[in-house]
């Protein structure tokens, strides 16, 4: 590390933080003492994603939160919940160990995750992953809520009333 002030190679590190996304240090020139920060973040192995057209675009993160944020808008959801959604996912990923996955894989799990925090949401980013193209597509996707959450005991009955009344 090159010191911002005097471009001095020989540093210490004073405080060590690691969080989920990176590890920050604080750092002390031994030359002039000035302190600045440096973040390092573990560089991930490059995955290639496979789009429906067939072709190919380097995995993007940015692009899972803005799909997420596009279908959380006004919703009172936390962007935390969202970082833990798009950590999640990532993470998902990540595990298989693939060089490349098909963007219908990485809709999948953003719809599993935001189906536990979100029905809105949810039925927003399923409208566009699973290309809904009239009124219909929404009413047998939400009519397939239904079904699911009297087995799986969902409070959310008053939503779907909301919904289709």
């Amino acid at each position: 590390m090159l010191c911002p002030v005097c471009n001095s190679n020989k540093s210490r590190v004073v405080e060590t933080r690691i969080t989920s996304e990176y590890i920050r240090r604080r750092r002390e020139c031994k030359l002039c003492q000035s302190r600045y920060t440096t973040y390092e973040k573990i560089a991930e192995p490059t995955i290639l994603v496979i789009k429906r057209n067939g072709s190919i675009e380097k995995y993007s993160r940015d692009k899972i939160t803005n799909g997420i944020l596009t279908a959380c808008r006004k919703r009172n959801i936390s962007q935390e919940v969202i970082q833990e959604i798009v950590n999640s996912v990532e993470k998902e990923i990540l595990k298989r160990k693939k060089k490349s996955i098909k963007s219908s894989e990485i809709g999948k799990l953003v719809l599993k995750h935001l189906k536990k925090v979100d029905i809105v949401a949810y039925i927003r980013f399923a409208s566009v992953y699973l290309n809904f193209t009239d009124l219909d597509s929404f009413k047998k996707q939400i009519e397939k809520l239904e079904q699911k959450s009297h087995k799986t005991n969902y409070n959310s009955k008053k939503m779907f009333i909301s919904i289709k009344g």
